[in-house]
């Protein structure tokens, strides 16, 4: 199924989604962890499409944490490989598709050849002015928070900014998402799997966001069940700690 503006009366701008239940999903099945992940990094193409079509401006999608590095070393090697696999499969389609791709966190700790197709992914992607497919890889939000804080008392010391004049705005442009504008901030948050935890994902972007949680596992995930969530959000009054007249 693929989704369309048309059949819903308010899509969320920013979708941020934490794909959680690709161990489970292989578990069920008798099968290695990794066939869980494989079968998640295809269904990231397919919810990718849905989002897209269905209006979406920016999906951030949890691809790995900074805790992850914690798993053991055969998933973690696995999982530093699909951003390979995936970008050498679908950039083409993420350009007919019109879908510009951004990479937030640490790429740096990461081996060279996924570094190397996350930039080649951004540079061959640039000229896409559609949806941002927005993967956050090694990324934390505390880590995230610490960087921006650190940024920023730099500049105090060196003059640059007084201290007591720092507003959000400065702390915005010092985070990750800063290069999202005003869709920094998602307008909705997915998380599969059952779990109800934001597991350190954008802790200081989610603070006024909808948050929907589903026992479905990530490889099951469905544009179906991407639109139960839409018609979801769509449902709630969302006053940011006003009133609405």
């Amino acid at each position: 199924m693929v989704l369309s503006a048309e059949k819903l009366t308010h899509i969320p701008r920013h979708v941020a989604i934490i794909m959680d239940g690709n161990g489970r999903w292989a578990k069920k099945r008798l099968l290695p962890r990794i066939a869980g992940h494989k079968q998640g990094m295809e269904n990231v193409r397919t919810i990718t499409k849905a989002a897209s079509a269905a209006g979406v401006e920016v999906l951030t999608l949890y691809a790995f944490s900074t805790e992850n590095w914690k798993r053991p070393e055969k998933e973690v090697s696995y999982l530093m490989s699909l951003p390979v696999t995936f970008f050498n499969k679908f950039v083409p389609e993420l350009i007919e598709q019109n879908v510009r791709v951004m990479i937030m966190g640490n790429t740096d700790q990461l081996p060279a050849s996924t570094q190397k197709a996350c930039r080649d992914a951004v540079a061959d992607t640039a000229h896409c002015t559609g949806m941002v497919l927005n993967f956050a890889l090694n990324y934390g939000g505390r880590d995230e928070i610490l960087r921006a804080t650190r940024q920023l008392a730099a500049k105090a010391v060196a003059g640059d900014i007084q201290a007591d004049a720092i507003s959000e705005q400065d702390f915005d442009a010092a985070l990750m998402t800063a290069p999202l504008g005003d869709l920094a901030d998602p307008d909705l948050l997915i998380r599969t799997s059952g779990e109800e935890r934001i597991s350190n994902f954008l802790l200081w972007q989610l603070a006024y966001s909808e948050m929907v949680f589903t026992d479905r596992l990530w490889p099951d995930f469905t544009p179906d069940d991407l639109q139960a969530a839409f018609e979801d959000y769509a449902a709630r009054d969302r006053r940011f700690g006003g009133i609405k007249k």
